[in-house]
């Protein structure tokens, strides 16, 4: 089960609505040596489809968030932005059905950092150390991804309400604006949004 932070999720959910783009990591295939690793991550995004990427890295979550980088950071700034603050593993022995334990759930837990130096945490488990490291890398694109988007799409329909001179709908849109901006790494293009605001 992969956990995301909850901090504006609902408010990115309910903005996107039926667009809110959902990442589900369908097979990983590692090949790692000792200085390197490649992957292929093949992946379900609710409204691109099946796609499959490869990425090289000095470790598999590295090179799992380099395949995902090069297929969404071009058009989504903001993931260039963020740096990992925190990498952890652990072994829930208390799941474990064999005498040794090696079949423990493995609880995985990938912190990241903004731009403005805020902190989000992504979690998964399952009994793979692996597939929980690439849905905990999927987690971190899939959320800023949706929270690029939702401050686009809420800047555009403020936009829009000003023109309609909707007063109500620019407060309302602004106030939104201002709490999504928080779950995001900002980019140029926000940056030069935000300055609308002001």
């Amino acid at each position: 089960m992969t956990k995301r932070p909850h901090e504006n999720l609902d408010l990115i959910q309910r903005v996107l609505g039926d667009s809110y783009d959902k990442l589900v990591l369908d097979r990983l295939i590692i090949d790692e040596a000792e200085a390197s690793c490649s992957v292929v991550v093949e992946v379900t995004d609710t409204h691109a489809g099946k796609y499959r990427v490869e990425g090289k890295g000095r470790g598999m979550v590295d090179a799992i968030f380099r395949a995902m980088l090069d297929r969404y950071a071009q058009e989504y700034q903001s993931l260039k932005s963020i740096e990992l603050a925190n990498f952890k593993v652990e072994a829930r022995l208390d799941t474990k059905e064999q005498k040794s334990g090696v079949d423990a759930v493995a609880s995985v837990l990938i912190e990241v950092r903004n731009s403005e130096g805020k902190l989000f945490s992504f979690s998964d488990e399952s009994r793979s150390v692996a597939t929980s490291s690439a849905r905990s890398v999927l987690a971190v694109v899939e959320y800023f991804v949706n929270a690029e988007r939702a401050f686009i799409t809420l800047y555009k329909s403020r936009k829009d309400a000003q023109d309609r001179h909707r007063d109500d709908l620019v407060a309302r849109y602004t106030h939104e604006m201002s709490e999504v901006v928080k779950s995001t790494s900002y980019t140029e293009i926000i940056e030069s949004i935000k300055k609308e605001l002001r």
